[in-house]
């Protein structure tokens, strides 16, 4: 089957993108748009689901025109996905009781700390390989079904559904028809046994969470309905067929098939995971025991992940809250407007720190100014503190899984910048690779969508398809590389823990 195209909607936290490919992998339409972050009050972000939803609309209307193909050309449609935030909306009406909250949002941090407290940390991770932390979706279904009034009577009645985006995207396609999500997102709610492949009833008690709330869980590459005609631009029966987070898709999109391959994805955060194969491997380091995927009926296979909280948002910080650039494409420019950091650094700990720290009360830090630091000083630490958070990363998962990396291969919005991209190179000490197509995330739903509908036949097809644009080699002295990593972890000591006073 070459005839025809696949179309990809890649979620993400501040917009949503929409990919057309065509059967050699390449992209013949594309188009993306924002829409709006809410902040009620400090280290709470929230969506409107329902806008994100018409954006999607949007922009799958856009992206249809640029690459000249109509809706019924489409051999599949696949969906990757913020993975963390969570949505409730009443089944009947289809309607969000609230609004969603957002992976970053920190309001449940008490909820988590109450549990660590009460000596559940062991349990938690030996049945879903998640720490327990407010970044994953159980603590905020938790939240919304205390705080919102009747929530909880109306879930344990089955009026109520909860979803991560994916799920919600597969709803509104399908005409409310399939209440379904993958593997890989499921393995991200802190409510999913890993092992068992099955919503955790240990969990939902600990939690309070009815279970009629929950999705049926399926493989990340398989049919899950059909579009509904009302909702996608009066064409039905196209299969919605490819499904993954946004990450374990990246991974996919990168062709990194086999146990012991990385990737590095930069995003409004960044996320380095590596293919463990069927092995379940636990973190000794605080790193993330994830699924990867499921093929069909083929045995799920798993990943380590380190999930770094600000990478991109720190750089969208620089453009709307300090106003130092216009666009993201100037840091380059300003970066290497000045020789090298010179003793300046920032911790991006905006809400809190991801792996392998872990801590939600840290804060962002800029330290190391002086009377000569620059715009250009700035926004160099703010590029290299995304190399510094991912080599944290990367060292503890060697340490982890015993295998030592050769390569990086690295995608998303930042990977285009060449001065962050050798400095990553630089820090780590071993090369980095960037593709040709960048957006890894898309290109994985679609592959995922493609197989399951025979557009494309086998991975290793799909892995021929991967093309090297960029290798960046190490070209700074070892004790250089060393002495920059010691202050880096100077700078992340100070900033530890920083609002536990406030809450």
């Amino acid at each position: 089957m070459r005839e025809g195209y696949v179309l990809s909607i890649d979620q993400g936290t501040t917009g949503s993108t929409v990919l057309i490919f065509d059967h050699d992998g390449q992209i013949k339409g594309r188009a993306y748009s924002e829409f709006p972050q809410y902040y009620p009050k400090p280290g709470w972000v929230e969506h409107d689901a329902e806008q994100i939803w018409l954006v999607t609309v949007k922009v799958i209307a856009e992206a249809l025109r640029a690459a000249n193909v109509r809706a019924s050309d489409l051999q599949a449609i696949g969906i990757t996905n913020q993975r963390e935030t969570t949505v409730l909306w009443d089944r009947a009406t289809g309607k969000p009781v609230a609004r969603a909250i957002v992976w970053q949002d920190r309001r449940s941090a008490r909820c988590c700390d109450g549990l660590n407290e009460r000596g559940f940390e062991e349990m938690f991770r030996r049945k879903t390989g998640l720490v327990i932390d407010s970044y994953f979706s159980g603590t905020k279904v938790k939240w919304l079904l205390d705080h919102v009034d009747g929530l909880r009577a109306r879930a344990e009645r089955g009026e109520i559904a909860f979803g991560t985006i994916d799920c919600w995207l597969v709803w509104q396609l399908t005409g409310g028809k399939v209440h379904a999500t993958d593997y890989s997102n499921a393995s991200r709610t802190l409510l999913y046994n890993i092992q068992e492949l099955r919503w955790d009833d240990d969990i939902l008690g600990l939690l309070d969470i009815p279970r009629a709330l929950l999705p049926e869980v399926r493989p990340s590459s398989g049919i899950f309905g059909s579009t509904d005609p009302e909702m996608f631009f009066g064409t039905h029966g196209i299969p919605v067929a490819g499904v993954a987070g946004d990450q374990q898709a990246a991974l996919f999109g990168q062709a990194c098939h086999g146990p012991g391959l990385a990737k590095n994805t930069y995003g409004t955060g960044s996320f380095v995971l590596m293919n463990t194969g069927r092995k379940l491997v636990f973190s000794k380091e605080k790193l993330l025991t994830t699924i990867a995927w499921g093929i069909g009926d083929e045995p799920v296979e798993y990943a380590l992940e380190g999930a770094i909280f600000i990478t991109g948002a720190a750089v969208q910080w620089l453009r709307d809250g300090l106003k130092i650039i216009r666009s993201a494409a100037e840091t380059a420019e300003l970066a290497r407007s000045v020789a090298g950091n010179e003793g300046v650094y920032f911790v991006p700990a905006l809400v809190g720190l991801g792996a392998p720290y872990w801590d939600p009360y840290a804060r962002g830090l800029l330290i190391g100014i002086t009377r000569g630091t620059t715009q250009g000083h700035v926004v160099r630490a703010v590029l290299e503190s995304m190399a510094y958070q991912t080599r944290d990363v990367i060292e503890a998962m060697q340490r982890d899984s015993g295998i030592i990396l050769k390569e990086l291969r690295c995608d998303g919005g930042a990977s285009v910048n060449g001065l962050l991209m050798q400095f990553q190179a630089d820090i780590l000490g071993v090369p980095v690779e960037v593709p040709r197509i960048v957006e890894t995330t898309a290109l994985g739903a679609a592959y995922l969508a493609g197989l399951a509908t025979g557009f494309w036949s086998s991975r290793a097809e799909l892995a021929e398809k991967w093309q090297l644009d960029n290798r960046y080699t190490p070209q700074i002295a070892e004790a250089e590389r060393q002495r920059l990593f010691r202050r880096w972890h100077k700078a992340v000591d100070r900033c530890k823990g920083w609002a536990q006073d406030d809450e």
